[in-house]
C-alpha cells in the first residue's frame, strides 16, 4: 500500500480508513466478478450486489467518525438532517459496467460538501481510489491535490493539437446523444485525441494529474463529480459547466488547465447551440 501524505486531515483520515475498506471488499468481488448477482438498474446502467455493500459499508465507517453529517449517495439516495451543516457525498463504484466486465477501471469516490448558507453549499475536499490499481487521488481545498504522497499539477499543455481530452460516451436510454455527436465532430479535427475510459471519477482525478489535458461530459449526477471538482481546482485546473457556470449544479462538466479549458468550452457550447438550433430546442 503507497503511502499517504502526512498532511491529511483528520476528516480525510477517516475518508482514507472508508474507501480502503470499501475498496477491499471491492477488490474480493471483482474477483468473482462472474458470479455477482446483477440486476437491472436502468438501461444499460447496473447495480451489483458488490455496489450496495460497499455503500452500505461507506455509511457506517463514515457515520461512526462524523455522526452529525448528512449523506448524498448513488445507491440510497439523500439522508440525515435537512439542516445540514457538512455532507458526505458518494458514489461506491463509479465504472459500475467496467467492473462487471472485468475491467479494472473503476473507483470509489467521496466528496466532502459544506454549506455556506441557506443557498448555497461548497465542495472542500474528495477522495477518488481505485482499489485494481491502488491508486488513492485526494485533493483539500487549499491544501492541494495528491496522488498518495505525490503532489499533483494539471498539464501544461497550450495547443489543442496537441491535448488529449476525455469524455463520456452516451448509452442506451441516456439523452443527448446528438450533442455529443456534434461536440466529438468539432473537437476530433483539433486535437491528438479523444479517450473514453468509462468513470468520470477518475476521469477528473487524471486531469488533475495532468494525464488527461481536459474532461468533458453533459448530465453527470452530484456524487460522479464532488470529489473530481475539488481535485480538478486545487491541481491548478479549471472547471465550469459549458456556459461558464457551476458544474456541480448544472452536471455539465468541462474540466482542463487555465489554457485548454476555454477553448474546449467554447467547443462544447458550440456543439449543445448547434443541436439547439437544430432541432428548435
Amino acid at each position: 500500500m503507497p503511502p499517504v501524505s502526512p498532511r491529511l486531515s483528520p476528516a480525510m483520515q477517516v475518508v482514507v480508513t472508508a474507501v480502503r475498506k470499501a475498496g477491499r471488499r471491492l477488490l474480493r468481488d471483482f474477483g468473482e466478478v462472474e458470479q455477482l448477482q446483477v440486476s437491472v438498474k436502468g438501461p444499460s446502467d447496473f447495480v451489483s450486489t458488490a455496489d450496495l455493500r460497499a455503500e452500505q459499508t461507506l455509511k457506517e465507517e463514515l457515520s461512526k467518525a462524523r455522526p452529525n453529517f448528512a449523506f448524498l449517495m448513488e445507491e440510497s439516495g439523500a439522508s440525515g438532517d435537512d439542516g445540514w451543516e457538512w455532507r458526505w457525498v458518494v458514489d461506491p463504484l463509479d465504472g459500475t459496467t467496467n467492473f462487471l466486465h472485468g475491467i479494472p477501471h473503476w473507483a470509489v469516490s467521496v466528496g466532502i460538501e459544506k454549506r455556506l448558507d441557506a443557498e448555497r453549499t461548497e465542495l472542500v475536499a474528495g477522495v477518488i481510489y481505485n482499489p485494481a490499481s491502488d491508486d488513492l487521488f485526494w485533493a483539500e481545498k487549499g491544501v492541494g491535490a495528491f496522488l498518495n504522497d505525490r503532489r499533483l499539477r494539471v498539464s501544461a499543455r497550450r495547443e489543442m493539437r496537441e491535448a488529449v481530452f476525455a469524455t463520456g460516451i452516451p448509452f442506451g436510454g441516456v439523452p443527448r446523444k446528438a450533442e455529443f455527436s456534434a461536440i466529438l465532430h468539432r473537437i476530433m479535427p483539433q486535437v491528438a485525441g479523444v479517450r473514453r475510459f468509462g468513470s468520470a471519477a477518475l476521469d477528473l482525478a487524471w486531469v488533475a494529474a495532468g494525464r488527461y489535458d481536459g474532461f468533458w461530459e453533459l448530465g453527470l449526477n452530484k456524487w460522479d463529480i464532488a470529489a473530481g471538482l475539488v481535485m480538478v481546482r486545487e491541481a491548478g485546473g479549471f472547471v465550469t459547466d459549458p456556459e461558464g457556470g457551476d458544474p456541480y449544479a448544472s452536471g455539465h462538466v468541462v474540466a482542463g488547465n487555465q489554457a485548454l479549458q476555454p477553448r474546449l468550452r467554447e467547443v462544447v457550447a458550440d456543439g449543445i447551440a448547434a443541436v439547439k438550433a437544430r432541432t428548435g430546442g
